[in-house]
């Protein structure tokens, strides 16, 4: 009896070929799908992409004030919005918008500088005080670790022993190791150096929100007017206010969320007696724009402050898991039910974006990962020829 074979042929450009059991080994033939490739086409998007991230590297002073501009403008935009029907010109409402969240983060940070303080000075002694406990307790019972490294020393010892002594030094040769002093005036050059580009940084992006809060929907007007045609121009609109809305409603929901972490978490740690319960609900709500490395740091420094202010290992994981219950439930709750199903990015997606963004920007990419693939996403659902890269994005 001959192999028998089924074709289905789903488009022109794809051919689906599904091989049926031979009568010889009885085995199923493998779904084969034959699909043109361009290999020119392929070679040309790949060299693309490689040049795409070499200028990402290249500019990143250039592009991240413009990343943190534009997200600035989409989370303040409703604000100023609100003003203006309210009869305030754009160019006043967005200066008083900027300059009450200027005055207001300063007003705060000058508020809580001595708790922050304590806080930064509470870390190292709490990590000595921990990392001595867990030493005398290695001390009384030796754990599986050391006798590991017990037996790692004793393998050595027998390896030298086989191999011979060490060569010496030849004589009059003395062993010189260079030390290099310690001089604080190089760590405060380098301290202001970075203090003076940091605000340099701040200043260029509120002046860019203000200019974009100013312009609002100009860009989208000129677009309008390179379409050609009237049935081009109301699509462009659409896909255009499509994709503000959807950053837009992104930005809210991750300063509301943030809020909300904040407060629940200074609550909590207030409720169980922690020392600077704001500090720590502050530091949570702010990491908790980066996914899972930001809600790992505030576990990790409350389990060493609740240690040393509590001096059980018992009530350090209980506070350090009352944080990172809170941020659970708030990423597996709260931002899924209001971002709904279409903003929604895979968690796979999203720890491989963390990974190519902080390895394209360093710790500015691990913050703006999320923000970037937001971005992306929304303008591939939106243009046809990229909706397989927003398909894949998507959950």
């Amino acid at each position: 009896m001959n192999d028998i074979s089924k074709t289905v042929m789903p488009s022109d450009d794809e051919e689906i070929v599904v091989q049926q059991p031979s009568e010889g080994n009885g085995e199923p033939e493998p779904l084969v799908i034959r699909m043109p490739v361009d290999i020119r086409s392929v070679a040309l998007t790949v060299i693309a992409g490689i040049g795409l991230v070499l200028f990402l590297q290249y500019a990143e002073p250039v592009i991240i004030p413009i990343v943190l501009g534009t997200l600035t403008f989409y989370a303040l935009d409703p604000i100023v919005d609100w003003l203006q029907k309210w009869r305030i010109h754009r160019a006043i409402g967005a200066a008083l918008v900027l300059l009450t969240l200027v005055g207001a983060t300063g007003y705060g940070l000058w508020t809580l500088r001595d708790d922050a303080l304590a806080v930064v000075e509470e870390l190292p002694r709490a990590a000595s005080q921990l990392r001595d406990t867990l030493r005398a307790e290695r001390r009384r019972e030796p754990g599986a670790i050391d006798k590991l490294q017990e037996a790692a020393k004793e393998i050595d010892k027998t390896a030298a022993e086989a191999t011979g002594p060490a060569p010496r030094d030849p004589a009059g040769v003395q062993r010189v190791q260079v030390v290099q002093p310690f001089r604080a005036t190089d760590y405060l050059a380098w301290g202001s150096v970075g203090a003076v580009t940091l605000v340099t940084q701040g200043v260029m992006i509120l002046f860019l929100s203000y200019f974009l809060l100013v312009a609002d929907d100009l860009y989208k007007r000129k677009l309008v007017r390179i379409m050609p045609t009237l049935s081009k121009k109301k699509v462009t609109v659409q896909i255009v206010d499509e994709i503000g809305a959807q950053i837009e409603r992104f930005m809210l929901v991750q300063v509301f969320t943030s809020l909300i972490v904040a407060v629940a978490t200074s609550i909590a740690l207030w409720w169980v007696g922690l020392g600077q319960p704001v500090i720590w609900g502050l530091a949570a709500g702010i990491l908790n724009s980066i996914p899972y490395f930001g809600p790992l740091i505030v576990t990790g420094g409350l389990m060493l402050v609740a240690y040393l202010q509590f001096a059980t290992i018992e009530m350090a994981i209980y506070v350090a898991a009352i944080a990172l219950v809170i941020t659970t439930l708030e990423g597996w709750l709260l931002t899924p039910a209001l971002m709904g199903r279409a903003a929604s990015i895979n968690p796979a997606a999203i720890f491989i974006g963390i990974i190519f963004w902080s390895w394209v920007w360093g710790v500015w990419g691990l913050i703006l990962a999320v923000p970037m693939l937001m971005m992306t996403k929304a303008v591939c659902d939106r243009i046809e020829e990229l909706q397989p890269i927003g398909e894949l994005l998507g959950e």
